[in-house]
């Protein structure tokens, strides 16, 4: 049996300068631990003949298909503010592109495959843990409607790993719209390459923008494309209460995709200034200086690009500087626009932003849990509950104080709302559309990861299977909406390298 994959592999053909050739390393026992059937069949790919030893063997780089061209890709990186020049695949393999059946490409790559030329004295493996919680943040997040790379399979490996401790080893098979980086422009910026610069814009235009590639100043339109993307992907991480954890300009996805999720969390209790990685102690990724970072890193993107905007260093520099206001600009209107129809609104007035932010002054000084409120304000917007976002969202620990606050807030709401004049039903109906039930609760993650290690992927297997139907409430599944046990101590992830 033999399983087809439709290759095409176009970032290969950039050349030597922009990666390095590298076979996979073999694994002692590979066997799948689950594969994306729904994927497969998106990607135009066999799930039954994928399905089992021979996956196991292709999905965990012991078997190349027909048509890899196995590679590590090249980028450097701002790391919490510090420049690094080469960073590259440490412990990633690009198998190549799978051509779907649509038309679509896609980058097939795998994670903890073995050491490349950028591994910087790594094993260039992956923990078993790391792989679980990409693989099904990363899917919860494609349910819940943000652009994010997506998890094929995860396969063991038979070895182990090495970290703090000695852990099971395993593989992830990623997909991506592609996995060109703002640092793979840095990259050749660094090293003062304009040519490869040009042929790495290019590129991605060609893949990603194609429609600009005939204009008369496209290097410039592409760069308010990816920062359009960027815009709009973060207002989706603070409308769903994420925190990436390390958005590092090696971690920001030309496509406007999420990518690498080690030290990534949700928001329990809301908090602007929350932070869960433990290797970010001054707080620079925070859950509110999300916005921020992501715009300071397409100013960055834009230092690479200023020899393609325009010869005139000034016209150059005022290029950049337009599209970063437009990063701005899209970045407001989303972010509105995805909290307008979080509490309902259908119509826009120039006081919703001020209602909006009162709210989450409310909820900040309460410590309500992020998801339980906005969910639980449709049961209050049809009436059917009045009191549901309070007693679930607030919860006990709300004084007399912070629920005066915020019955008064809601009443300034239900006169906003009827001045939309919409059906109650259909408000509820809406709301509840865009308001998810279920999100990765940081402790249910926990919980399946540490099952999963110990052989027990019965808790794993249930939540990932809540979580591709995030919007809909059932009773068997009220103790993985319910808001987390009180904790001692903040909770906190860890990179996983």
């Amino acid at each position: 049996m033999t399983v087809q994959f439709s290759f095409d592999n176009s970032y290969a053909r950039l050349g030597a300068g922009f990666h390095q050739p590298v076979a996979p390393t073999p694994v002692a026992e590979p066997g799948l631990i689950l594969l994306n059937r729904g994927l497969c069949a998106e990607l135009g790919l066999d799930a039954e003949a994928l399905d089992g030893p021979l996956g196991a063997e292709i999905l965990s780089g012991n078997r190349l298909p027909e048509g890899a061209e196995p590679i590590a890709a090249a980028y450097a990186g701002h790391q919490f503010g510090n420049f690094v020049p080469q960073l590259g695949d440490g412990r990633a393999i690009l198998l190549g592109e799978i051509v779907a059946p649509d038309g679509r490409r896609f980058d097939l790559q795998l994670k903890g495959s073995g050491p490349t030329a950028f591994s910087r004295s790594g094993d260039g493996r992956a923990a078993l843990g790391p792989v679980l919680r990409e693989y099904l943040v990363s899917e919860a997040m494609a349910a819940l409607g943000i652009a994010t790379t997506r998890a094929l399979a995860a396969t063991r490996t038979g070895e182990p790993v090495l970290r703090e401790s000695v852990l099971p080893g395993a593989v992830l098979a990623r997909i991506a719209s592609s996995h060109v980086r703002v640092g793979t422009f840095q990259f050749h910026a660094a090293r003062g390459d304009r040519e490869a610069l040009r042929r790495l814009a290019d590129h991605v235009i060609a893949r990603h923008d194609s429609e600009i590639a005939g204009g008369s100043d496209p290097y410039r339109a592409f760069f308010e494309a990816v920062c359009a993307r960027q815009a709009r992907l973060v207002a989706r991480w603070m409308a769903t209460g994420f925190v990436h954890g390390v958005m590092n300009t090696d971690n920001t996805s030309i496509a406007g995709e999420t990518i690498d999720y080690g030290p990534c969390a949700f928001l329990d209790a809301y908090d602007p200034d929350a932070v869960f990685s433990s290797i970010d102690r001054g707080g620079r990724y925070r859950y509110a200086n999300q916005p921020g970072i992501a715009r300071w890193n397409l100013a960055r993107l834009a230092e690479c690009l200023l020899p393609l905007f325009d010869a005139d260093d000034d016209k150059a520099v005022a290029i950049a500087e337009d599209g970063l206001r437009g990063f701005a600009e899209v970045f407001e209107a989303a972010h509105l626009e995805a909290f307008r129809a979080k509490i309902g609104l259908a119509t826009q007035e120039p006081e919703d932003a001020t209602l909006i932010e009162d709210l989450f002054a409310v909820m900040a000084r309460a410590k309500a849990d992020f998801t339980l409120t906005f969910r639980r304000l449709g049961a209050v917007a049809d009436g059917s509950d009045p009191d549901a976002a309070l007693r679930e969202g607030f919860g006990d620990r709300a004084s007399l104080e912070d629920r005066e606050a915020f019955s008064a807030w809601t009443e300034r709401w239900r006169t906003r709302l009827q001045r939309d004049a919409s059906d109650p039903a259909e408000i509820r109906a809406g709301m509840d559309r865009v308001n998810p039930a279920l999100i990765p609760r940081n402790h249910l993650v926990e919980t399946a990861l540490g099952a999963a290690a110990s052989g027990d992927l019965g808790p794993f297997l249930r939540l990932n299977a809540a979580l591709a139907a995030p919007f809909t409430e059932r009773p068997d599944q009220a103790d993985l909406a319910a808001r987390p046990p009180e904790r001692e101590t903040p909770y906190r992830t860890f990179c996983g390298t």
